[in-house]
């Protein structure tokens, strides 16, 4: 159980402070489409792929101090800021656990936007259908983000460099 919490600890480690709930919910995706062993099982959501078991462990992790959550209000939303708090430094400086030290890759997930990352993540969770297929179906199912050509060949580029990244 705690090895699961360990490995989301570690993606604060090595990316950082993460700026948004659905950011850090596409950067835990990505990474485990990039064979990174996260446990956590996620579903087709209204802003992609979503894991409820990610959200429980990120409430955990903040009730027992591991992680510290920062609260913004944005006049018409609330925007949470995460980061590993000194409490949780002290317990992975502790624990033993096996992720891969990919601290470039977590880096680089974490200076894109939600909006980009969103569309990552949808492309990977639909990679098992054609290309045309894909975009189609974003376009559906993401009308309002107006996704442009340009958005799609750089999302899929950033995947080739994401894969080779974590070779």
């Amino acid at each position: 159980m705690l090895q699961d919490h360990a490995k989301v600890m570690a993606v604060f480690l090595q990316a950082g402070e993460v700026v948004g709930r659905k950011k850090l919910q596409k950067i835990i995706y990505i990474a485990k489409k990039m064979n990174i062993t996260f446990t956590e099982r996620y579903k087709f959501h209204m802003f992609g792929p979503y894991s409820e078991e990610l959200s429980l462990r990120m409430e955990e992790l903040c009730n027992l101090g591991f992680i510290a959550e920062t609260k913004e209000d944005k006049g018409n939303y609330y925007q949470y800021r995460y980061a590993l708090s000194a409490e949780g430094q002290k317990f992975l400086d502790m624990y033993q656990f096996d992720l891969p030290k990919v601290k470039p890759m977590f880096e680089s997930l974490n200076e894109q936007s939600a909006r980009f990352l969103e569309l990552v993540s949808t492309l990977l969770y639909f990679e098992e259908l054609t290309r045309e297929d894909v975009k189609e179906k974003v376009q559906t199912l993401k009308r309002k983000q107006n996704y442009t050509e340009e958005d799609f060949e750089q999302a899929y580029m950033y995947i080739e460099s994401l894969k080779k990244t974590v070779q």
